[in-house]
């Protein structure tokens, strides 16, 4: 009986399936925009060099932006794809993809173009995830529905000091008419903290108000040496929704726990959670959690925080702190206990005689970045603006420029 009630379940969710595969909807027109066709307009792509690939890319000069697509009327961006001819670290975060809803001048997303697709830290590598994917480590992919009302606009800048020679692009979209009063509008938020302070959280997003759903996050960190390749990965992810001020409604438990995985962080690439990069020689991690089986709804507000925190056995913290390391020690797991120093009214210090050894967590402080992508029910935010150039592509790895070759 249950294998017979699974089968008819299967089926039917697969006719459901195909049925929005073969069905014609009324009223809906597919455009796309290229430099072949910028404004996606009917009849008026592929008009260069008599449509012999006249136009298939552009350069952007140091200092100069391009219009990717500029398009007037209702309708969703599907899908967008991208490739770029240096893909550098130094230039993944100097390029600023910006989008524009309904007219407005205020970008609803403005992001290191690199971050934007899903992997931190100016690095590119091959994955595939719910939003994000880059089949061979060359190109940008994105996949979340960008609905517009009157129109949408999106540019890229270079804020380098140097040509980029090639940029390809596509942005594949519907026109059609939107149903219910309450549209959400995409928008994502990046920024970075070169150092943060013990103690004080890193601001994944700051507080939004509104009505919308937070989509999920990626983040990158490096990690400050003078914790000597100890685990970063500690700290807790805390979510304050609707009202939330000095405890949030939503927590963790650590950060590799956030994505899904746990005791120590390697690579992985899933649909709604990843670890893209975990370099413990270089201190270079990058990872995302997309909650898509899990909304996370606000009707509000909205802000999203992560903790800085590591951890070590007792006598290689006590080291860490002899050799020059800033940190604050929170917690000591001595089985069958669990001391809660921070709960303490007269905690011992960490190199006094009665400290408990074990496991002992801390406050750390650390390179973080990261982007937050959410919806919200107003094309504009009133978040902080994109952090200078200076600061986005300071102290990152070098990686081979790769030119033309595509």
């Amino acid at each position: 009986m249950k294998t017979t009630i699974f089968f008819l379940f299967t089926l039917v969710s697969l006719n459901i399936t195909a049925q929005k595969l073969y069905d014609l909807p009324e009223n809906v027109e597919t455009r796309w925009a290229s430099f072949e066709n910028p404004k996606a307009k009917k009849g008026a792509a592929a008009q260069e060099n008599k449509g012999a690939k006249g136009h298939p890319f552009d350069r952007i000069p140091a200092g100069e932006s391009i219009e990717l697509v500029n398009v007037k009327g209702r309708g969703v961006i599907n899908r967008i794809w991208l490739t770029i001819s240096d893909r550098s670290p130094e230039m993944l975060r100097s390029l600023k993809i910006e989008m524009f809803w309904d007219g407005k001048s205020q970008p609803a997303v403005s992001v290191p173009l690199g971050d934007f697709f899903g992997v931190g830290l100016g690095k590119r590598v091959a994955f595939e995830s719910a939003f994000f994917s880059d089949p061979e480590g060359r190109s940008f992919n994105c996949i979340i529905p960008m609905p517009f009302k009157t129109g949408a606009r999106i540019t890229v800048t270079n804020e380098s000091d140097k040509q980029l020679d090639a940029i390809f692009y596509d942005v594949n979209m519907v026109q059609k008419k939107h149903e219910g009063k309450d549209l959400l509008y995409f928008h994502a938020y990046w920024s970075r903290d070169l150092a943060t302070a013990p103690g004080t959280a890193f601001t994944i997003l700051p507080k939004v108000e509104g009505k919308g759903r937070f989509l999920g996050t990626n983040i990158g960190i490096f990690t400050n040496k003078k914790y000597e390749g100890t685990w970063f990965g500690e700290g807790e992810v805390k979510i304050y929704i609707d009202g939330d001020t000095d405890y949030p409604s939503l927590a963790g438990s650590g950060t590799e726990d956030y994505i899904g995985t746990a005791y120590g962080q390697g690579t992985y690439s899933n649909q709604y959670q990843g670890s893209l990069v975990a370099n413990k020689e270089q201190g270079a991690f990058a990872f995302y959690r997309y909650h898509i089986p899990d909304p996370v709804y606000f009707y509000n507000d909205i802000k999203v925080t992560i903790q800085q925190m590591g951890g070590a056995p007792t006598n290689k913290v006590r080291e860490l702190v002899k050799n020059g390391a800033e940190l604050i020690p929170v917690t000591v797991d001595h089985a069958p206990n669990f001391t809660k120093l921070l709960e303490m009214e007269n905690p011992p210090k960490l190199g006094d005689e009665d400290f408990p050894m074990g496991w002992t967590n801390f406050y750390r402080s650390d390179d973080v970045s990261a982007t937050a992508y959410f919806y919200l029910n107003n094309p504009t935010h009133h978040l902080p603006t994109l952090q200078p150039q200076e600061i986005r592509a300071k102290n990152l790895n070098k990686a081979e420029i790769v030119k033309n070759d595509l």
